[in-house]
């Protein structure tokens, strides 16, 4: 189904982003490659080549997203597939006792507007565009796959706005996904373990050798690639909808 499909990364510059874009475009999807104007976004495109398409946009705002499907609809005709990776991510304590502060209220909003409202304001719009696909012999018209986290469920201390923003992820896939039925359009959501990421990488390597001796099997840190492959098997199978599936080696942070 990726073949000749017209797909949308959001957060394509990198990370579990820029592994969709990279293997979508090898399993001869036309990718459109959204990311921020500072992002690598457009050494990315030029580096795959024909088929691949930068184009600035913050998910966060509705002009951005608009041009991005302005350009799908004058390049391609339509949209198939939107796979929302945009996020970010950076702990904080409710309460600093030791320095005697609390949270920054601006940076638990940051969070939440990026992952949160940034996911929705994507999946708000992309809506629009792939309900005029032709439908195929189920009656799909489309697929949006979500990016939440593991931490959605069990986070650690200090995590609880990038938490906070994920639970929100996995609480709106089945409303959205019921809603978007009736155009058959599906939703699913992954809820990513402990991967190896540009985000992930500034830990200290004693956090992530935690983190990895917490993970039952495979005993490692999941490989973007991985992700990658599965969201091709989301797409694929046209029985998924309005899932929150947990890719994660059975992990389970709950320390």
């Amino acid at each position: 189904m990726l073949k000749n499909a017209v797909s949308l990364v959001t957060g394509g510059a990198s990370g579990l982003g820029r592994a969709t874009v990279e293997h979508f475009f090898r399993a001869g999807s036309r990718v459109i490659l959204a990311d921020l104007p500072t992002s690598e976004g457009g050494k990315v495109a030029t580096e795959l080549g024909k088929g691949v398409t930068f184009v600035p946009m913050d998910v966060l705002s509705e002009e951005d997203v608009g041009k991005v499907l302005e350009v799908t609809k004058n390049q391609f005709g339509r949209l198939d597939i939107t796979v929302n990776c945009a996020g970010i991510a950076f702990p904080e304590k409710v309460y600093d006792f030791k320095q005697d502060k609390p949270h920054t209220l601006d940076s638990f909003r940051q969070i939440l507007n990026v992952n949160t409202v940034g996911t929705f304001n994507v999946i708000r719009l992309v809506a629009g565009l792939m309900a005029k696909n032709a439908p195929n012999a189920d009656g799909q018209r489309g697929v949006i796959v979500n990016t939440a986290s593991v931490l959605g469920y069990d986070a650690q201390s200090g995590l609880s706005a990038y938490a906070a923003s994920k639970a929100a992820i996995i609480g709106m896939t089945l409303p959205i996904a019921r809603e978007l039925s009736g155009q058959g359009i599906r939703v699913v959501t992954v809820a990513p373990g402990f991967f190896q990421t540009q985000m992930t990488g500034y830990l200290p390597d004693k956090v992530c050798q935690f983190l990895i001796s917490t993970i039952p099997f495979p005993k490692r840190a999941g490989r973007p690639a991985e992700f990658a492959r599965f969201v091709e098997a989301i797409v694929e199978n046209p029985l998924l909808n309005g899932e929150v599936i947990r890719l994660d080696g059975a992990a389970r942070f709950n320390v």
